[in-house]
């Protein structure tokens, strides 16, 4: 994963401190291209998994239609309240269609890891709950943009 940025190299977040903002945070903002060109962007829950964006997606959204279009995404996770404590992290690239869809629980040793932490971190369990109507889109950045304003000289 490239974490070369042009600018604001003072306040990017290392590997360890991506992967573990990454592994804490639950929700995240996804852009995707219209058929008009213009953006669509929707919030989901995610898994960090190997250095990519694990996405469960309903197979009947805008989203997913747009990425069936154009596969072309971004993704913002971020947190904090005061100025001080702002970080996040903007991860784009293309979707990758993972598994069947909607998932129904089929074998994909792919989606194991990727399911067992999604389970755990949104549903508290230790297996996925297939409703048949999400499906599994992975995202491995090509691009990653991050900040961490409690770098800031105080």
């Amino acid at each position: 994963m490239a974490l070369t940025q042009r600018r604001g190299r003072r306040i990017m977040m290392s590997e360890a401190e991506l992967d573990d903002f990454l592994a804490e945070e639950r929700t995240c903002r996804v852009a995707t291209v219209g058929p008009d060109g213009g953006p669509h962007v929707s919030t989901l829950w995610f898994a960090w998994h190997e250095g990519s964006l694990w996405l469960y997606s309903i197979t009947r959204s805008k989203r997913w239609a747009d990425l069936r279009r154009d596969a072309r995404l971004a993704v913002v996770i971020d947190a904090g309240e005061e100025y001080g404590e702002l970080r996040g992290v903007e991860l784009s690239g293309t979707a990758v269609f993972v598994g069947e869809a909607p998932r129904t629980g089929e074998p994909c040793p792919e989606l194991d890891a990727p399911e067992r932490l999604f389970a755990a971190k949104h549903f508290g369990l230790d297996a996925m709950p297939y409703d048949g109507r999400h499906a599994w889109l992975r995202l491995t950045p090509e691009s990653v943009v991050s900040w961490d304003f409690r770098k800031l000289p105080r």
